[in-house]
């Protein structure tokens, strides 16, 4: 049975409302652009720097990670990668949360972003305070949280999941007779609750951009592309995963693309995943699920606003001054390595 929790409730109107006033950067020419990513390549290799950027960044951002040595990919990947890599200094490009993570596992290192300002709506939907109250009345759970949550969430939790193995996680725990407390996405909530066959209270958290998904427009879509396989991040609500030929985390749906014999695919999560896609599958006809109009594809509909935030612009300012850099707490930062780690050693006995 699904147990999305009631109360505390989550104002997501106020959310949505600081997402539609963030500014996207002004737009580079391309001279401008040319003599930018130059100089961020000279500051890179002067700090001893490595760049890391999400799937969902700009491909500029994407771009540059991959020619300087660095690493675009998922926010636990980019946090390893940097944990492994000889540089003093790593360059987080994303939302906030993803370079904290990347500070609990590389303590020793300098963690900077483009911004600070980089919010997310499931972070910003689960408060510390909130969610920790609750788990305290809820004494006997085993408490599991998504990765996309600020250090001081992680540091309630017994466990940190990432998208893909979620449900590996919460079957394991239910095998063993463990009530779960799940936070904070309640579409990644359900759907990992009806795979695991698990019973979670599950926190009311959502995505911003998975949640604008429309099934019914889909659906047209769909028949106008009856040839086209349909890619779903398992953030969006249950209707949308109800028409996916395939559910999975950002690096399983760019594997889904690359190794399919389809040729045409219609892509239900943020639009910034399309440069690795067209990357590993050039040939591939990449379209956009509508989460607008009558079934509309169209040109960033489906793009997160804080991560659009994170610009050439302000990656060679953090560069140049040194700022943004993530700090966090080392009593949190130790409580939060637990669950953090506790995932890793799981995921490599799957291995």
């Amino acid at each position: 049975m699904n147990a999305v929790i009631d109360k505390p409730t989550v104002d997501h109107n106020s959310i949505r409302q600081q997402a539609e006033m963030v500014l996207p950067p002004p737009v580079l020419s391309a001279a401008e652009q040319k003599t930018l990513v130059a100089r961020i390549k000279q500051l890179l290799i002067d700090q001893d720097a490595a760049l890391v950027t999400h799937y969902y960044t700009d491909p500029a951002l994407q771009q540059l990670a991959d020619e300087t040595g660095g690493l675009v990919s998922d926010s636990l990947d980019m946090a390893r990668f940097g944990h492994r890599h000889p540089a003093e200094t790593l360059v987080v490009a994303g939302v906030r949360f993803m370079g904290e993570t990347a500070k609990i596992l590389s303590p020793e290192k300098r963690i900077l972003m483009p911004t600070l300002e980089a919010e997310c709506s499931l972070d910003l939907s689960c408060p510390a305070d909130a969610f920790a109250r609750f788990c305290d009345e809820h004494p006997d759970h085993t408490v599991v949280v998504y990765a996309n949550t600020s250090t001081e969430v992680k540091a309630c939790a017994d466990w940190v999941v990432t998208s893909s193995i979620a449900a590996k996680v919460v079957q394991h725990l239910t095998d063993n007779g463990e009530q779960i407390i799940w936070g904070p996405d309640k579409y990644l909530g359900s759907y990992v609750e009806q795979m695991a066959e698990a019973d979670m209270l599950i926190w009311p958290g959502s995505c911003i951009v998975h949640e604008q998904f429309k099934a019914k427009e889909l659906a047209i879509l769909r028949r106008q592309q009856p040839d086209a396989i349909v890619l779903v991040h398992p953030e969006s609500p249950p209707e949308i995963i109800a028409q996916a030929d395939v559910v999975g985390s950002t690096s399983q749906l760019i594997n889904a693309v690359q190794h399919s014999s389809a040729k045409k695919f219609i892509v239900a999560t943020d639009n910034g995943i399309f440069y690795k896609m067209k990357q590993a599958a050039p040939d591939k006809i990449l379209l956009e699920a509508p989460n607008a109009g009558i079934a509309a594809t169209c040109e960033s509909c489906a793009h997160c606003p804080w991560m659009a935030m994170n610009c050439l612009q302000n990656l060679a300012s953090t560069l140049e001054q040194g700022n943004n850099e993530i700090h966090i707490d080392p009593e949190i930062r130790e409580r939060a390595l637990i669950p953090l780690q506790r995932m890793l050693d799981f995921a490599a006995r799957l291995n």
